[in-house]
């Protein structure tokens, strides 16, 4: 599975949420396994977006047809977006489906990790990182996914921000250090994002 991440900035809430209910035009696309999204809960004005594609033939295609179409309902609504492309590697918990309506807020960690500490990070991902977090009362379902270059995307879905706070505050720190993770990641950055149900297809 791909899994397309986009980061913005609106100029133009109300322009952009209007252009976001048009991405409903997804429904039928050949490959197409869902999509999420919300606001920053500590970067105002900044949206997140999640979409989950079967291959990246599947995706490439929809790029070359219709994705121009749709996305002219936000042209002019948003500036300095960033997208990454990432191949779902393992889930987090187990069955990851890209559905959203069951939860709150999605946490997004992106990590550079350093080339010769990959194979050490992915592992810890497996065997530290994820049981702790699949164990953590209300963390429904995330995934672990990697791009060229050492870059990986960890994405979980939280059904309130209390519980995702008790993870933080009981948890993290603690496991980074189990996990050496400031040996394994050369730069890390990551946000918790307020889930938006008007704009899950």
């Amino acid at each position: 599975m791909l899994v397309k991440w986009i980061r913005c900035t609106v100029v133009d809430r109300r322009g952009f949420e209007r252009g976001q209910r048009k991405w409903a035009g997804l429904l039928g696309e050949p490959g197409f396994r869902g999509q999420g999204g919300g606001w920053s809960r500590a970067r105002p004005g900044v949206a997140h977006l999640f979409a989950f594609w079967e291959s990246r033939a599947f995706y490439d295609s929809f790029m070359a047809r219709s994705h121009d179409r749709l996305a002219t309902a936000q042209s002019g609504t948003f500036k300095d977006a960033h997208i990454r492309l990432f191949e779902h590697r393992f889930d987090v918990k187990v069955g990851f489906q890209p559905v959203f309506s069951d939860a709150d807020v999605a946490r997004v960690a992106h990590c550079r990790v350093r080339p010769e500490r990959v194979e050490h990070f992915t592992l810890m991902q497996e065997k530290v990182w994820n049981p702790a977090m699949a164990g953590s009362p209300g963390m429904l379902r995330g995934l672990f996914g990697e791009a060229p270059g050492s870059e990986f995307l960890v994405l979980s879905l939280w059904d309130s921000a209390a519980e995702h706070g008790k993870y933080r505050t009981e948890r993290v720190e603690r496991l980074a250090l189990r996990t050496q993770i400031e040996a394994d990641v050369s730069a890390l950055a990551g946000d918790v994002v307020a889930l938006e149900p008007s704009w899950s297809v």
